[in-house]
């Protein structure tokens, strides 16, 4: 799946997975080998709170609204450290390290996938 930028019209990543079930959003990136982009939907709005547990590298984070226009990001989001979501939302889009600043995506950016 393929995540653009609408509003600075960037490719933000390539070839997401997207998960919606719980238990892919439990895992996400645990045990991974290397960084991949993993799009998870929850089924309503609310503060979004991640673990990096047994993830052994950075990574980024946008969180999306219903609208998916950006509420919130982490960026250098480290192994084994916490990271609730400063505003409600109903999308998290975990990228590689560095994505955000790379495709200088902010706050208030509409995305599409």
């Amino acid at each position: 799946m393929l995540i653009k930028n609408k509003t600075n019209k960037t490719i933000i990543a390539e070839n997401a997975e997207f998960y919606d079930d719980a238990l892919s959003k439990f895992i996400g990136l645990m045990f991974s080998a290397k960084p991949k982009v993993l799009v998870f939907k929850f089924n309503k709005g609310m503060k979004i709170s991640l673990h990096m547990l047994f993830v052994f590298f950075p990574i980024d984070v946008l969180f999306l609204n219903k609208d998916k226009i950006v509420v919130d990001k982490k960026e250098n989001f480290r192994s084994f450290t916490f990271y609730k979501s400063k505003e409600t939302a109903m999308y998290a889009v975990e990228l590689a390290n560095g994505t955000i600043k790379k495709t200088k995506t902010k706050v208030g950016d509409e995305i599409s996938f």
